[in-house]
């Protein structure tokens, strides 16, 4: 990996847009005012950088679950997936990642699987590290059939400043592990829906990188894991 490629980045195709407006205004602020210009030429990077798409080293080993997403483990606990989903009224242990807008918001499948079904909930824009986020927010779930028959349910919510959910993805599609689905626009989260007696391999707090942390294995009946900050 040579010097630029570990700070120039591809786009997603999302981003596109987002960035050529924030040239186009950085350009009428270096009209008005130097210092303004500059102050737009540093919003512009940012908007790019938010719009990253970078290229990740996923495991593959039959049996890992990767995060999602970036960000960090903000909440980990039972609860009952997204009734639209139709994944029953039976707790499953929940972790729930947060992006904060500098964290890269392109999202990826946990595991190889089926997109079975897709459903998108409108709702309002709390913050996204709350736990009523996960009932009241903008989201929308992936509930993912695993070749032992399992499912696994992935679900985006959007976040105080988010607006924009894109997934895509179409249900009955077959995808792999770290494959891209979709992302979200601007701060928000991400949770996941982990299979009966499945531990977490994360601690809330910790990092994940999305694509390459695992979140758990469904061959390990190692107890969840607790993390300590030092």
């Amino acid at each position: 990996m040579n010097m630029a490629s570990t700070f120039i980045k591809p786009v997603h195709r999302e981003g596109y847009k987002f960035i050529s407006i924030f040239a186009a205004i950085t350009l009428g602020l270096f009209l008005m005012s130097e210092v303004l210009g500059w102050i737009g030429v540093i919003l512009t990077v940012w908007c790019y950088y938010f719009f990253r798409d970078p290229q990740r080293t996923t495991p593959t080993r039959e049996g890992l679950i990767i995060s999602p997403a970036d960000g960090v483990v903000s909440m980990i606990e039972p609860a009952v997936p997204p009734a639209e989903l139709g994944m029953g009224p039976e707790a499953m242990t929940r972790v729930s990642v947060f992006m904060n807008v500098f964290n890269c918001h392109v999202n990826r499948l946990p595991i190889e699987g089926i997109v079975e079904k897709i459903a998108y909930r409108p709702g309002k824009f709390f913050n996204a590290s709350l736990d009523k986020a996960s009932v009241d927010n903008e989201r929308n779930g992936l509930a993912v059939r695993m070749a032992d028959g399992r499912k696994l349910a992935v679900v985006q919510i959007a976040g105080l400043v988010a607006r924009r959910i894109v997934c895509e993805v179409k249900e009955g599609q077959k995808l792999g592990t770290g494959e891209r689905f979709g992302m979200i626009r601007f701060g928000s989260r991400l949770d996941i829906y982990l299979p009966d007696g499945v531990a977490p391999f994360v601690a809330v707090g910790q990092s994940t990188i999305a694509g390459e942390t695992v979140l758990a294995d469904l061959r390990s009946d190692e107890p969840a894991r607790i993390g300590v900050t030092r």
